[in-house]
């Protein structure tokens, strides 16, 4: 059965101890995507510490013999998009702690999949596999349903000039991760921060005053930032459009005052619908001629993609 080498899974993880330098192959993969693969090893060592709790993972220490291989896949349970295999990489690539494991991606991340559809076929100590499943998956799931999500609001307004865009409504620590998920779905990233770009919200105009003294302060505080402006009515459009803004935040606007705000702005600064939108009404807001769409949902709300973990039979 397993022995004391087998319980020391995740790289030290469980034990607090300090997260390994990451995989070169599977971070040339993340850079890929954008992703800092320090960052992502430090997030699923986390993640795995979590789950074995500072112990160990006694099912699998009871049911598998010591130093047993194999092999398993990673099988899509419903059709979407895929995302995050990297990541579910990194987790079972730290389970092994420095065993040999060899991970073949059977997809790229931003593939369309089938239910029944194998994207990763992972090999090494069994015991890793199985210590490492359910973060693995967790976080494949998680991210997966993200990009299932963006494709198919990015599917309803193919064809017209709008693009689909994320907001800040993301879970604690996992933002850049489901940035990137958004990106493999076909959507764009809004600010990754409160300090890459301003947007100016009702709460700070009414804290400045108006729309014009919030944009005057903003701009004296941090010229050439790229600064939006949320409007709730025509006459806000108005006013941000002559205080030079170069994005405007339509807030729950109806369908006929974005395509007037579209006609007002005559292309001097990118319009964004925002606030009670739909997939099923997507499509009317895109032909507007707004530039952006932006869904919060598409990281708070998402479903997850169901994915799962077959070990294959020896041989």
């Amino acid at each position: 059965m397993t022995g004391p080498k087998d319980l020391e899974v995740a790289g030290g993880c469980a034990r607090g101890g300090p997260v390994p330098v990451p995989n070169e192959e599977i971070a040339k993969r993340l850079r890929a995507g954008g992703l800092d693969p320090a960052a992502v090893t430090a997030l699923v060592a986390a993640a795995l510490a979590e789950d074995l709790a500072g112990g160990a993972d006694v099912t699998t220490a009871a049911t598998v013999s010591r130093g047993a291989r194999g092999q398993a896949d990673v099988v899509a349970r419903a059709a979407g998009v895929v995302a995050g295999l990297p990541v579910a990489e990194t987790a079972f690539w730290l389970a092994s702690a420095g065993d040999e494991l060899a991970c073949a991606p059977r997809a790229a991340d931003g593939d369309r999949v089938a239910a029944g559809q194998a994207v990763l076929t992972v090999t090494g100590a069994i015991s890793a596999l199985l210590t490492a499943e359910r973060t693995a998956l967790n976080l494949l799931c998680h991210l997966s349903g993200v990009a299932t999500l963006t494709r198919q609001w990015a599917d309803e307004v193919a064809g017209t000039r709008a693009r689909i865009r994320d907001t800040r409504k993301t879970t604690p620590g996992l933002r850049a991760l489901e940035k990137y998920a958004v990106r493999c779905g076909g959507g764009v990233n809004h600010r990754m921060s409160l300090s890459d770009a301003a947007l100016i919200k009702d709460n700070h105009v009414a804290a400045a005053g108006s729309v014009s003294a919030a944009f005057a302060a903003v701009r004296r505080q941090a010229p050439g930032l790229p600064l939006e402006v949320e409007c709730d009515t025509l006459d806000q459009v108005a006013e941000a459009l002559a205080a030079g803004a170069d994005l405007i935040l339509l807030d729950n606007f109806a369908i006929g005052d974005m395509a007037a705000a579209v006609s007002l702005a005559a292309g001097r600064a990118l319009l964004e619908a925002s606030g009670g939108l739909t997939l099923s009404r997507a499509s009317s807001v895109a032909t507007t001629g707004v530039d952006y769409l932006a869904v919060g949902a598409l990281t708070h709300s998402a479903p997850a993609l169901d994915f799962g973990l077959d070990l294959l039979p020896p041989g």
